[in-house]
């Protein structure tokens, strides 16, 4: 097994990446930073772990838990720093230097993390632990730090032979640089597209808000007319109100066949290698399928519990949608045009018969949910729940212009972490929205280092005098994302690998999306949904109209998430890849669960960024998952009242504070008293009453 050698800088601060910040808190100097500084941060750090790795292994003591478990929890930390600083900037700020640093480092760091997993002398003393953990009057934490090292240990090959370990590593090399190749293919593709306007006609329909982002964004470009992109802000409301048909059919058939284009960007052959190679990996360990292989140390345990659980879901869901699709073309039928409801008419015509129905259009509401007010409205509800503040704070670096900064409080005063916002779209930036840590929290040996956090966004930018004026859809995400924050920021775990959002891919949603309930309770909208040009307070016959379309459209919005979900486990049960092509087995799948053409997957496989480039591979279920957690869990607040102290002090002492340091559904029944009531998340959107 042949292993790069690593030498570490000869100055102990040569790098400005490493080195010791003189900023509050130790904040990350940013303009310090050359983009050509992390190949040799990274290259330092690895040297730095190895050596402390070497240490662990040439000790004559028998192992214990201190000297061995949490030696390795102390390790690495000037890797965690340039790891932390740089892949954020490489998700929201890359250049091309970083994204050739990143292909160059992807194998080393593979062998980097064999040279821990795949070390005999170091899995010996862990399995030493292991084997003999009910012995070592350990507490609860460190019984989940080594069952995880363990886990970690086996999964990186520690029980294989010789053979199997080399093919092992040559099999995540592989996948690692995959995953980064099909994460360009997706972002090149959604800058790559352009509907460029120049008759004033075209815009027919359209919002005076979306009229000037396309100019401005026109003139960035330094195109005449409006420019239309692939970025949320844009496509979105061109597919709600654009009254020209053929200009929305482009739209919509540039966003869904990103990665489609039988071009350079092509993700199809991507996504069978990546296959492919999860397949073997899974049956080098035994596994017959990649879904085993994975759901094994999850909630769900098996695929099955997890398909099931979709499946469920999908038969209340797809009655509902195929209802909403007959009376989508009844509309169309009114007018007399003798045209067939296609997939590009779906959000059109659905904000039609929202006006016809309810009187209500997004662009009534947006008005009142001006982004500074939204995060304002999520930072409330945190404080009001969990009892801690938000300070802006000055003087710190940042990455890009458009990043702000926060210092988070405890109630007596107490630092928790700094906090870093980035939201609006960028060339330079992936889509979506997310929570990194640039710093994890931890409190091994009294240190206690609190956590550094950044959330980001691609929300509607400003336009000339009027601010950010997010959607709803937009103003949900934003709490979302700060749920994730929470539980960065709250927790109190000593050890890293189970600190805030280190726990099971299908619990990590639960803090994200059950935030999301505070966004749209009227009681919350009065407090923070005020006009940007008159600060009223939304109104309660907006409010009243809002609650009246809760479950509005909500069959198409479960249908094409679980859609998703479904083929996300399908592609990773097959256990023969032969012949695998991306687009006849995605059509199979839609097939096989009776999706209506008139929906598309919410990811297609060719950009499903979550699956084949982040962290997701059999895991994008995990949001319906959580979702039974995080709809039976606000009943908890709903039948004792959305503030109520005691319960939002309950979820942050069992929930946010923990970590990973318990089992999920442990934690979950000590805040709820009970396991969650999978009902909750049917009558949360209005699947049954």
């Amino acid at each position: 097994m042949a292993i790069v050698a690593l030498t570490a800088c000869n100055a102990k601060h040569d790098n400005p990446v490493l080195a010791d910040s003189a900023l509050p808190f130790g904040a990350p100097e940013f303009a310090k930073y050359q983009s050509t500084d992390y190949e040799a941060a990274f290259m330092e750090g690895l040297a730095e772990q190895r050596a402390e790795i070497d240490a662990i292994v040439a000790q004559t003591e028998a192992p214990t838990f201190d000297n061995t478990i949490a030696a390795l929890e102390r390790s690495g930390k000037k890797l965690a720093k340039v790891s932390g600083v740089f892949y954020n900037l490489n998700e929201t700020d890359a250049d091309d230097v970083m994204r050739e640093t990143e292909k160059k480092l992807s194998p080393i760091l593979t062998e980097h993390s064999a040279y821990m997993t795949m070390n005999e002398a170091l899995f010996a003393r862990v399995k030493a632990l292991y084997d003999t953990k009910a012995s070592l009057g350990l507490t609860r934490e460190q019984e989940m730090v080594l069952d995880k090292y363990y886990r970690m240990f086996v999964k990186g090959g520690a029980l294989l032979d010789a053979e199997k370990k080399a093919q092992l590593m040559e099999i995540d090399k592989q996948l690692s640089l995959a995953s980064i190749e099909f994460g360009e293919n997706a972002l090149a593709e959604t800058n790559a597209f352009e509907l460029v306007i120049t008759d004033e006609k075209d815009l027919a329909g359209l919002p005076q808000s979306s009229i000037n982002a396309a100019r401005e964004a026109a003139q960035a470009a330094g195109k005449e007319g409006w420019l239309f992109t692939l970025h949320k802000p844009s496509w979105i409301p061109f597919l709600q109100y654009a009254d020209n048909r053929e200009l929305r059919k482009q739209m919509y058939l540039g966003y869904i066949n990103r990665g489609d284009n039988n071009n350079e960007n092509d993700n199809k052959a991507v996504i069978a290698r990546i296959l492919k190679l999860r397949q073997q990996k899974a049956q080098l360990f035994g596994y017959e399928t990649f879904a085993q292989y994975q759901l094994e140390d999850k909630m769900a345990k098996t695929p099955e519990a997890a398909y099931n659980l979709l499946m469920t879901i999908w038969n209340a869901a797809l009655p509902k949608a195929k209802a909403e699709a007959a009376e989508l073309q009844k509309m169309m039928d009114a007018e007399g045009k003798g045209e067939k409801l296609e997939a590009w008419d779906w959000w059109y015509y659905t904000e039609k018969l929202r006006e016809a129905k309810y009187a209500l259009s997004e662009s009534e509401l947006r008005p009142y949910f001006s982004l500074d007010n939204v995060r304002k409205g999520a930072f409330m509800v945190s404080e009001k729940l969990f009892g801690m503040k938000f300070r802006p704070i000055e003087g710190l670096d940042v990455y890009h212009p458009e990043v702000e900064t926060f210092e988070v409080l405890d109630a007596d005063g107490s630092h928790l972490a700094l906090f870093y916002t980035d939201y609006f779209p960028r060339a330079t930036k992936r889509a979506g929205a997310w929570m990194n840590n640039i710093v994890d929290a931890s409190n091994i040996d009294g240190e206690n280092q609190r956590p550094m956090i950044v959330n980001v966004g691609n929300f509607t930018r400003p336009t000339g005098d009027t601010p950010s004026l997010l959607t709803i859809d937009e103003t949900r995400t934003l709490f979302h994302e700060l749920g994730h924050a929470l539980h960065g920021f709250l927790t109190q775990t000593k050890y890293p690998s189970v600190s805030g959002t280190s726990v099971a891919r299908d619990f990590v949603e639960l803090p994200s999306q059950i935030m999301e309930h505070w966004a749209i309770e009227p009681e919350v909208m009065k407090m923070y949904a005020l006009h940007y040009e008159t600060g009223e307070p939304i109104t309660d016959e907006l409010i009243a109209k809002m609650q009246a379309t809760s479950s509005f459209n909500s069959g198409f919005e479960t249908v094409e998430l679980v859609g998703a979900a479904l083929l996300d486990m399908e592609y990773h049960m097959l256990t023969d890849y032969t012949g695998f092509e991306a687009n006849a087995f995605e059509k199979s799948v839609a097939d096989k669960i009776g999706l209506i053409p008139q929906i598309a997957f919410r990811y297609r496989g060719p950009y499903f960024n979550h699956v084949f480039s982040g962290g997701y591979a059999v895991g994008y279920y995990s949001y319906l998952w959580a979702e039974v957690l995080d709809a039976d869990g606000f009943e908890a607040f709903k039948e004792k009242g959305i503030f109520d102290e005691a319960t939002g002090r309950s979820f942050r002492k069992n929930i946010l504070e923990m970590g990973g340091s318990e089992e999920p559904m442990t934690l979950y029944k000590r805040f709820r008293g009970a396991e969650p009531n999978p009902e909750a998340l049917l009558r949360n959107r209005g699947l049954i009453d």
